[in-house]
């Protein structure tokens, strides 16, 4: 029986993914954006940098991909331009001319990283275990990470993606250990996670960088806004990847290194025959400008300016430039994530991306709070952002409860679309917590949904007694119910069927079912009344379904965003969500499988 909706085109794709994980050797569709003007993304194919000896599982590296601009992708835009600068020899004059013993500077082998496991341990996060992802070819993981259209639909989706792609793994057979790396970082990015990616990268040793994750790291330091972080690999970039970013790097990072002779001669070389008036040159000459002795005036004209990629906003923004507002259309919205992380802008400047990256997982409830706390504290205080600083001050520490709960509702009324609604729920969720349950209280499944979408599980249950039988508070509490015991009654599910329209209905209906909440009859029943082909296979239904009998959590993650590739709910199948909550059950993460369900029905209108 086959899948067939029109909302269903994830399911398509699912299958089309996996059909494409058959080929024999990583698919090269998918490479990191371009950085560089039109005519310098065409680079030589040069041979992957031999990694130092390492003790790797027997694998074959994959065939050397391009440079960073050889195949854009649509979430971010390709580039156009290139950068120069000034300096003494004085202090270097001075400096030792014998030779440099450089032994007495290189790691122990203790401090070195094997490329059999690479990751970080995430702080306050227990790790998925190093098999994650079971037995799984290194080629197809590969395949589905470069595909994968990302950021997905669910929050909750996302922080168990980037969860299971930071923890230290195993690296699987037929990939090398640096390249597993590089996909996972390559995908982190793409979801807007650029602390992630950057720490899984510098999990690696730079002696065992290989083209590709050269392409990622590059692209890492530039949605952290931090060409600094180039200065290390800009030599071996350069040298491996024969594209003008890298010597731009070389550029950049000698003039912070406070060499602006060699700087200049370094960046006039780099530009290769396009005006010094180019935005690129401009940019990049002005990070070379930043450094000791520099001593260059640059001034950035954006007008002409129809497109906005990684280069452009990393290098501005590190340079204390504001991107105009109106190129962020042109890019996809991880850059707006990248821009909620950047510590080089004011909070103000940050406000916004930050709850449009909350409903992404890229930013967290706490993280929310404390953000507008600072604008609270700022000379930004008078500000439209100063002003929900002040209601949710309100919200968390009025005497009153009235009072607080005003705050809330304010805060909820304020936003004006879907995505800005959730994420108001997210920025409130500690305040609703402390909202004693009180069956007078309208609306009490805001406070519920808001709760539960930072997982509040034990505040939102004290709710259980107060909410209506089958109205959508029940629904959200026995989805996220923490210490569920016995099936649903069906007759209060078919009471809240009535009332919440067929398409909550059916996502309330796969999220029960996906937990097993029901009987078996029940079950059937419902699939029936709703239309909802749980039973209904292809290949994606299968591979997720299998990866979660065998406890592979790690493959579910990714199986589960592959079956979300889609920026708005809407686009989410019922089947999918069934198949993805009952996978992760199966493996063992029932957390992620109830709060996935919940979101579903607090995103759905």
């Amino acid at each position: 029986m086959k899948i067939s909706r029109s909302k269903g085109r994830n399911l398509a794709l699912g299958a089309l993914l996996l059909a494409g994980a058959a080929v024999p050797a990583l698919g090269q569709q998918d490479k990191p954006e371009s950085l560089l003007p039109p005519g310098f993304d065409q680079p030589e194919q040069t041979p992957a940098p031999a990694p130092r000896p390492v003790p790797v599982p027997a694998a074959t590296a994959p065939a050397a991909s391009p440079a960073p601009g050889a195949a854009p992708i649509t979430s971010v835009p390709v580039l156009s331009g290139d950068g120069a600068l000034s300096n003494t020899a004085a202090a270097e004059e001075t400096l030792p001319s014998g030779p440099v013993d450089l032994s007495r500077y290189e790691l122990p082998d203790f401090a070195k990283h094997s490329l059999n496991r690479t990751g970080v341990l995430a702080a306050g996060n227990a790790p998925f275990p190093a098999k994650a992802f079971g037995a799984t070819d290194g080629r197809t993981l590969g395949v589905l990470m470069q595909r994968l259209s990302a950021p997905v639909a669910s929050r909750w989706v996302s922080i168990a993606l980037r969860r299971a792609l930071m923890s230290p793994l195993d690296t699987p057979k037929h990939i090398n250990g640096a390249d597993f790396a590089a996909e996972r970082a390559w995908l982190l990015l793409r979801m807007g996670e650029a602390n992630a990616a950057r720490a899984v990268i510098n999990d690696v040793d730079v002696d065992n960088y290989t083209t590709r994750l050269l392409q990622v790291a590059m692209q890492s330091s530039l949605a952290s806004a931090d060409p600094g972080g180039l200065c290390g690999i800009a030599e071996r970039g350069n040298q491996y990847v024969h594209q003008r970013g890298w010597a731009l790097a070389r550029a950049m990072c000698a003039g912070l290194a406070g060499k602006p002779n060699e700087a200049g001669q370094l960046l006039d070389q780099a530009r290769g025959g396009t005006p010094a008036s180019d935005i690129d040159n401009l940019l990049a000459e002005k990070v070379l400008g930043t450094g000791a002795q520099g001593r260059r005036a640059v001034t950035l004209e954006w007008s002409g300016i129809t497109r906005l990629n990684a280069w452009r906003w990393g290098l501005a923004t590190a340079t204390g430039q504001e991107v105009p507002a109106s190129l962020y259309n042109s890019a996809g919205p991880q850059v707006r994530y990248w821009q909620a992380l950047a510590p080089q802008l004011t909070p103000r400047q940050r406000a916004a991306a930050a709850e449009l990256a909350a409903t992404a997982g890229v930013f967290s409830s706490a993280g929310l709070v404390d953000l507008y706390s600072e604008i609270a504290e700022s000379e930004d205080a008078n500000s439209t952002e100063g002003g929900v600083a002040r209601d949710l001050r309100t919200a968390y520490v009025d005497v009153q409860v009235a009072d607080r709960l005003k705050a809330i509702q304010t805060l909820w009324n304020e936003a004006t679309t879907p995505r800005t609604q959730y994420a108001r729920l997210i920025l409130t969720a500690r305040a609703a917590s402390w909202i004693p349950a009180d069956a007078k209280i309208e609306e009490p499944e805001k406070l519920i949904a808001s709760m539960l979408s930072a997982g509040y599980e034990t505040k939102a249950m004290e709710w259980r007694n107060v909410v209506p039988r089958g109205s959508i508070g029940w629904a959200l509490l026995a989805l996220g119910d923490p210490g569920a015991q016995g099936p649903v009654a069906y007759g209060d599910f078919d009471a809240f069927k009535d009332a919440a329209g067929q398409r909550r209905a059916q996502l309330a209906f796969a999220g029960l079912a996906g937990l097993g909440r029901f009987e078996s009859s029940d079950a059937q029943r419902g699939a029936q009344a709703l239309n909802v082909a749980v039973g209904a296979q292809n290949d994606w239904t299968r591979a997720i379904d299998a990866a979660g009998r065998r406890g592979d959590s790690g493959m579910v993650a990714l199986l589960a965003a592959v079956g979300m590739q889609s920026r708005v709910w809407d686009n989410v199948t019922p089947e999918a969500l069934f198949h993805i909550v009952a996978a992760m059950r199966a493996a063992g993460m029932t957390s992620y499988a109830r709060m996935i369900a919940v979101e579903a029905v607090t995103r759905t209108a």
